[in-house]
């Protein structure tokens, strides 16, 4: 595995490929979806539209990364009439089956160009399996930290955009200690575990269960057909038609060391928020018609809009 010094000439190589960074756009604030899944492709479209937009509008060069499906082409034609429809005019697939074409400088280009990247469900840990300590991987950041580039990701794609990344885990009735297994995702939402179709899949004793073992990280629970969008340093606001669960653990006391592996857990202190679809919450220049967020919200707040390094 590369050490530091690596990843970062690697870093510092790809700010020297071609035209990667000559042209830069204008500087915008990097916005983030994450979506629980199942989001809507034929009525209103919300978190679709909303992911346009915020990317640039019609003329935004957008990217569709099918890297976590088992069948990309099938992915890439679920969401390419729908992007049309929707008036994108400058959409294209972008998928790896290794990571020998995630590391491809014409790939990479690509990405660093891109004003908007989706990326698709499946697998999170197929997707990370390709993209680790790839340049595809370090484009991204890149694009997000230095362009302002706006990333969204469903399902699996959600899953991923954390850097503490939840892997493995079946839904529990209850939390124990050993229901999940975390891994490494891209890093882009430095301090929370996200999951994904939340309710619908019974899916609260699993987060828990990674809580338990990282109560430093927000949980971050995410109905289908709901988007959580995270305008960095200043704002969050949930789309679609579902609700976001914040789960904040950080005061919490636990007996997960001290107990079997199958053991039911204790967790006390434990603090929730439900946020349902078209509640938005600023922390910087608060618009006076936008409720201010209570203190232990805003302490939740802050871990999701909180910009993390740039990942060598």
């Amino acid at each position: 595995m590369p050490n530091r010094r690596d990843c970062l000439l690697g870093l510092a190589g790809l700010l020297t490929l071609p035209h990667a960074l000559a042209e830069p756009a204008p500087r915008r604030h990097g916005h983030l979806i994450a979506v629980g899944g199942a989001e809507d492709r034929e009525r209103d479209r919300l978190i679709l539209r909303r992911f346009i937009e915020v990317s640039g509008g019609p003329q935004a060069r957008l990217l569709l990364l099918t890297a976590a499906s088992g069948d990309p082409a099938g992915a890439w034609a679920g969401y390419q009439s729908v992007f049309a429809e929707l008036g994108a005019q400058r959409v294209e697939p972008i998928d790896f089956r290794t990571p020998q074409e995630a590391n491809d400088p014409a790939a990479v280009q690509r990405i660093l160009d891109a004003d908007g990247i989706y990326i698709g469900g499946g697998d999170q840990r197929r997707l990370m399996s390709v993209l680790w300590e790839s340049q595809a991987a370090r484009a991204l950041h890149l694009a997000f930290h230095l362009r302002g580039c706006c990333i969204g990701g469903t399902s699996a794609g959600a899953a991923a955009l954390s850097r503490q990344m939840l892997a493995i885990g079946e839904p529990a009735l209850r939390p124990y200690r050993d229901a999940v297994s975390l891994d490494i995702g891209l890093g882009l939402i430095a301090s929370a575990i996200i999951d994904q179709h939340f309710n619908e899949r019974h899916r609260l004793g699993r987060l828990l269960s990674a809580l338990a073992l990282r109560p430093d990280l927000l949980g971050v629970g995410i109905d289908e057909d709901t988007g959580l969008l995270i305008e960095r340093g200043r704002a969050i606001e949930v789309l679609g038609h579902g609700a976001v669960t914040l789960i904040d653990g950080r005061q919490m006391r636990s007996n997960v060391r001290e107990v079997d592996p199958e053991q039911p857990l204790q967790m006390l202190d434990v603090r929730l928020h439900l946020l349902p679809a078209g509640t938005r919450y600023e922390l910087v220049d608060t618009d006076p018609e936008t409720p201010a967020p209570p203190p232990a919200l805003r302490q939740a707040l802050e871990l999701l809009v909180r910009p993390g390094p740039i990942r060598g």
